[in-house]
Protein backbone atom coordinates (compact mmCIF):
# COMPACT_ATOMS: atom_id res chain seq x y z
CA UNK A 1 0.00 0.00 0.00
CA UNK A 2 1.46 3.61 -0.90
CA UNK A 3 2.40 5.32 1.87
CA UNK A 4 -0.14 8.39 1.73
CA UNK A 5 -2.83 5.82 0.75
CA UNK A 6 -5.12 6.67 3.64
CA UNK A 7 -4.72 10.76 3.83
CA UNK A 8 -6.59 12.97 2.59
CA UNK A 9 -4.94 15.38 0.07
CA UNK A 10 -4.70 19.02 1.69
CA UNK A 11 -6.68 21.28 -0.30
CA UNK A 12 -4.66 24.03 -1.36
CA UNK A 13 -5.79 27.87 -2.68
CA UNK A 14 -6.36 26.86 -5.95
CA UNK A 15 -8.56 24.26 -5.14
CA UNK A 16 -10.35 26.25 -3.03
CA UNK A 17 -10.94 28.53 -5.72
CA UNK A 18 -11.90 25.88 -8.06
CA UNK A 19 -14.71 24.91 -5.09
CA UNK A 20 -16.08 28.95 -4.83
CA UNK A 21 -16.31 28.64 -8.79
CA UNK A 22 -18.40 25.79 -8.74
CA UNK A 23 -20.68 26.96 -6.09
CA UNK A 24 -21.01 30.07 -8.48
CA UNK A 25 -21.93 27.68 -11.49
CA UNK A 26 -24.35 26.04 -9.50
CA UNK A 27 -26.53 29.02 -8.08
CA UNK A 28 -26.45 30.40 -11.25
CA UNK A 29 -27.89 26.91 -13.06
CA UNK A 30 -30.48 27.16 -9.61
CA UNK A 31 -31.30 30.80 -10.65
CA UNK A 32 -31.80 29.88 -14.18
CA UNK A 33 -34.05 26.91 -13.32
CA UNK A 34 -36.27 29.19 -10.83
CA UNK A 35 -36.88 32.12 -12.75
CA UNK A 36 -39.17 33.73 -9.94
CA UNK A 37 -36.09 33.53 -7.71
CA UNK A 38 -35.33 30.99 -4.48
CA UNK A 39 -34.34 31.14 -0.85
CA UNK A 40 -31.65 28.55 0.28
CA UNK A 41 -30.67 28.18 3.83
CA UNK A 42 -27.68 26.00 3.71
CA UNK A 43 -26.44 23.51 6.75
CA UNK A 44 -28.94 25.03 8.98
CA UNK A 45 -27.97 24.08 12.61
CA UNK A 46 -30.54 24.47 15.21
CA UNK A 47 -32.54 27.25 13.56
CA UNK A 48 -29.95 29.38 11.73
CA UNK A 49 -27.87 28.20 8.38
CA UNK A 50 -24.79 28.78 8.04
CA UNK A 51 -25.42 30.55 4.31
CA UNK A 52 -28.69 32.07 3.25
CA UNK A 53 -29.06 32.46 -0.30
CA UNK A 54 -32.06 34.42 -1.65
CA UNK A 55 -33.06 35.75 -5.33
CA UNK A 56 -36.68 36.52 -4.86
CA UNK A 57 -37.67 40.58 -5.66
CA UNK A 58 -36.48 42.86 -3.00
CA UNK A 59 -40.30 44.34 -2.82
CA UNK A 60 -41.36 40.45 -1.27
CA UNK A 61 -38.19 40.09 0.60
CA UNK A 62 -38.69 43.44 2.28
CA UNK A 63 -42.75 42.59 3.04
CA UNK A 64 -41.69 38.92 4.07
CA UNK A 65 -39.12 40.55 7.20
CA UNK A 66 -41.21 42.93 7.79
CA UNK A 67 -44.17 41.51 8.57
CA UNK A 68 -42.24 38.52 10.14
CA UNK A 69 -43.72 35.80 7.90
CA UNK A 70 -41.08 33.25 8.07
CA UNK A 71 -43.18 32.74 11.75
CA UNK A 72 -45.75 31.31 9.22
CA UNK A 73 -44.40 29.80 6.15
CA UNK A 74 -45.17 26.87 5.32
CA UNK A 75 -41.57 25.99 2.88
CA UNK A 76 -40.21 26.90 5.75
CA UNK A 77 -42.19 24.41 8.04
CA UNK A 78 -41.86 21.81 5.85
CA UNK A 79 -38.56 22.43 5.38
CA UNK A 80 -37.73 21.94 8.57
CA UNK A 81 -40.01 18.80 9.56
CA UNK A 82 -39.20 16.50 6.13
CA UNK A 83 -36.77 15.60 3.87
CA UNK A 84 -37.87 15.32 0.32
CA UNK A 85 -39.44 17.78 -2.37
CA UNK A 86 -42.76 18.87 -2.60
CA UNK A 87 -44.69 21.22 -4.29
CA UNK A 88 -46.21 24.56 -3.32
CA UNK A 89 -49.30 23.78 -4.34
CA UNK A 90 -49.74 20.50 -1.89
CA UNK A 91 -48.53 22.92 1.27
CA UNK A 92 -50.58 23.87 3.93
CA UNK A 93 -50.94 27.50 4.52
CA UNK A 94 -53.28 28.56 6.68
CA UNK A 95 -51.61 31.62 7.30
CA UNK A 96 -52.38 32.70 3.98
CA UNK A 97 -48.29 32.93 3.18
CA UNK A 98 -48.08 31.63 -0.46
CA UNK A 99 -50.95 33.54 -1.32
CA UNK A 100 -49.38 36.87 -0.42
CA UNK A 101 -46.28 35.52 -2.19
CA UNK A 102 -48.22 34.74 -5.32
CA UNK A 103 -49.30 38.49 -5.18
CA UNK A 104 -45.55 39.49 -5.81
CA UNK A 105 -45.44 37.38 -8.58
CA UNK A 106 -44.29 33.45 -6.49
CA UNK A 107 -47.11 31.39 -7.98
CA UNK A 108 -45.58 28.07 -8.16
CA UNK A 109 -42.68 26.43 -6.61
CA UNK A 110 -41.39 23.47 -4.83
CA UNK A 111 -39.49 23.12 -1.42
CA UNK A 112 -36.39 21.08 -1.41
CA UNK A 113 -35.34 19.48 2.25
CA UNK A 114 -32.38 17.04 3.36
CA UNK A 115 -30.21 16.10 6.19
CA UNK A 116 -26.38 15.32 5.44
CA UNK A 117 -23.83 14.52 7.87
CA UNK A 118 -25.83 15.97 10.70
CA UNK A 119 -26.43 19.36 8.64
CA UNK A 120 -29.65 20.19 7.12
CA UNK A 121 -30.53 22.21 4.01
CA UNK A 122 -33.33 23.16 2.94
CA UNK A 123 -35.12 25.87 -0.06
CA UNK A 124 -38.00 26.81 -2.01
CA UNK A 125 -37.36 27.77 -5.56
CA UNK A 126 -40.18 29.94 -7.20
CA UNK A 127 -41.42 30.77 -10.96
CA UNK A 128 -44.12 32.85 -11.97
CA UNK A 129 -45.18 30.99 -15.14
CA UNK A 130 -46.20 27.20 -14.46
CA UNK A 131 -45.50 24.40 -11.76
CA UNK A 132 -41.86 22.95 -12.26
CA UNK A 133 -42.20 19.48 -13.76
CA UNK A 134 -40.42 15.80 -11.83
CA UNK A 135 -37.90 16.16 -13.67
CA UNK A 136 -36.92 19.92 -12.50
CA UNK A 137 -37.87 19.19 -9.10
CA UNK A 138 -34.81 16.10 -9.21
CA UNK A 139 -32.61 18.57 -11.12
CA UNK A 140 -32.81 20.91 -8.66
CA UNK A 141 -32.41 18.87 -5.50
CA UNK A 142 -29.15 16.97 -7.64
CA UNK A 143 -27.79 20.67 -7.70
CA UNK A 144 -29.09 21.22 -4.51
CA UNK A 145 -26.98 18.32 -2.94
CA UNK A 146 -24.01 19.28 -5.09
CA UNK A 147 -24.03 22.82 -3.45
CA UNK A 148 -24.43 21.74 0.32
CA UNK A 149 -21.47 19.69 -0.36
CA UNK A 150 -19.42 22.16 -1.92
CA UNK A 151 -20.28 24.87 0.86
CA UNK A 152 -19.31 22.48 3.81
CA UNK A 153 -15.92 23.17 4.63
CA UNK A 154 -16.11 26.96 2.82
CA UNK A 155 -15.71 29.77 6.17
CA UNK A 156 -15.90 32.48 3.42
CA UNK A 157 -16.60 33.17 -0.16
CA UNK A 158 -13.85 35.21 -2.48
CA UNK A 159 -15.15 39.00 -3.35
CA UNK A 160 -15.52 37.25 -6.77
CA UNK A 161 -17.85 34.86 -5.84
CA UNK A 162 -19.63 37.95 -3.93
CA UNK A 163 -19.55 40.23 -6.82
CA UNK A 164 -21.08 37.37 -9.43
CA UNK A 165 -23.61 36.56 -6.75
CA UNK A 166 -24.74 40.70 -7.02
CA UNK A 167 -24.86 40.43 -10.72
CA UNK A 168 -27.02 37.84 -10.24
CA UNK A 169 -29.14 39.70 -7.69
CA UNK A 170 -28.96 36.79 -5.15
CA UNK A 171 -28.49 38.24 -1.41
CA UNK A 172 -25.86 35.92 0.52
CA UNK A 173 -26.61 36.01 4.43
CA UNK A 174 -24.00 34.49 6.45
CA UNK A 175 -26.38 32.24 9.32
Amino acid sequence: MPRNAGRRKTKGPGDRMKGQDSISTLLAKLHAASPAGFAIALHVRFTAPRYLFQSYAKEWLDTYSREGLVLHDPVVRWGFTHEGTIRWSALDDPAGVMDRAAAHGLRHGAVVAFVRDGSRTMAGFARGDRELTDDEIATLKRILEDLHDLTGTVETFSPDVHMTLKQMSIYLTHG
